[in-house]
């Protein structure tokens, strides 16, 4: 049975609307965050509702690997202090928070925005799989370096890259990991992929920083 509510105003409807649009969020939960901003002072609720604007119409992604930046390149790919021959695939912004926040990590990121998923609609186009690609090129010197890699340290330029592919252990995300390594395949690099301390199917989002992090410093090279 649906959930159904009398409202004694169209202000309060249209923002019970819009707050249970948010996924998880059900219509009562809805309705008690409605009533509970109603309660705040009014520079309170303008903060939040300016927040959220902010982050829609001002946020950028990494002109690099796609994360998710208030400038055009990330606070990460601007940090000299780590490891650029080194690019951790992930699948979502969220990916690269829970791998940073195992503290075992120090080299760069690429966020596909995604993983292929044909029965979604998910094709190799839709990612930044061909960006990727031309990361890497850029990186083993088949097409002019980039500028934001002009300054990486000779001796990190003369060992060989390592691609890690830090995506989940399902069907989908094997088959774009798959995918992936044979789009790589022509290039002198090392492609890798987390140990299995996380199980099938498992979403890295979920994994604890423990687990992931031996996961990350475990890496064996990826087997297709």
């Amino acid at each position: 049975m649906s959930y159904k509510e009398n409202y004694p105003s169209r202000l309060l409807e249209d923002a019970v609307e819009a707050i249970s649009s948010l996924p998880g969020v059900g219509r009562r939960s809805a309705l008690r965050l409605a009533l509970h901003l109603l309660k705040q002072p009014e520079e309170n609720v303008h903060h939040f509702a300016q927040a959220i604007v902010n982050l829609r119409d001002d946020v950028r992604y990494c002109r690099q690997c796609r994360m998710i930046a208030d400038e055009d390149v990330c606070s990460i790919c601007a940090d000299r202090s780590r490891d650029h021959n080194i690019i951790c695939v992930v699948e979502s912004v969220r990916d690269v928070m829970s791998i940073e926040n195992t503290g075992q990590y120090h080299g760069v990121y690429h966020v596909l925005g995604g993983i292929i998923s044909p029965i979604n609609g998910i094709g190799p186009s839709d990612l930044t799989i061909r960006e990727l690609v031309q990361r890497v090129a850029a990186m083993v010197g088949d097409v002019p370096t980039t500028p934001d890699m002009t300054d990486v340290s000779p001796d990190a330029a003369a060992t060989q890259p390592e691609i890690i592919l830090a995506l989940s252990g399902d069907v989908e995300g094997e088959t774009t990991s798959f995918y992936i390594y044979r789009q790589l395949s022509g290039y002198n690099v090392k492609v890798t992929s987390l140990a299995r301390g996380l199980g099938f199917g498992d979403d890295l989002e979920y994994a604890d920083s423990l687990t992931l992090g031996r996961s990350i410093a475990a890496r064996q090279p990826f087997n297709p």
